[in-house]
């Protein structure tokens, strides 16, 4: 499976005990979710784009985001020893499902953004991750108009129409057409 179908579970963190278990350090809002998982798509190289997948034989949860697992093939220390630091994957159908105005930044990519004052302004074309804010990223013809994604901004989101509707700060998609 290629890695753009997919979503960023985790990372192996370490080898537990001498029978081939592993650690997944989880990257998710509720780790009890992927208890029971019956198989993980593994990043062997950090560059390569394909994943392998391994199927999980049992898995339990430890502590707040560690899942202790056992995978099916990885039998002893050396064997787990050689995937800890792997970064882990899972489909992005095995997302939980959300509801309302919450959604995730992948689901979003070519709906229609549509403001409260300025109307239809193009469709989402990516989504930038900055550790203060993350934004929209809207082409108009030869420019971009970036709009936050928070609470005040987003209005509604309407799946089945692929529409985004917001409140854009005043002034801010005068500024990038002007």
């Amino acid at each position: 499976m290629h890695i753009d179908q997919t979503f960023y579970l985790g990372y192996i963190s370490k080898t537990i005990g001498n029978k081939g278990e592993l650690a997944f350090k989880l990257d998710v809002d509720s780790p009890s979710t992927y208890q029971g998982i019956d198989a993980v798509l593994i990043q062997i190289m950090p560059q390569d784009q394909s994943l392998v997948p391994y199927f999980v034989n049992s898995s339990k949860l430890q502590g707040s985001n560690t899942l202790r697992c056992k995978l099916e093939g990885i039998n002893d220390p050396a064997e787990a020893k050689s995937l800890v630091g792997k970064s882990i994957f899972l489909p992005q159908e095995l997302l939980p499902k959300l509801k309302g105005n919450q959604f995730y930044f992948h689901e979003i990519i070519g709906f229609e953004v549509i403001d409260e004052e300025k109307g239809k302004l193009g469709k989402v074309e990516k989504v930038l991750e900055y550790p203060l804010s993350n934004l929209l990223s809207i082409p108009v013809g030869e420019k971009e108009i970036l709009i936050p994604i928070n609470d005040d901004t987003i209005l509604k989101l309407d799946r089945d129409a692929k529409q985004l509707f917001v409140r854009a700060p005043e002034g801010l998609i005068d500024m990038y057409l002007d």
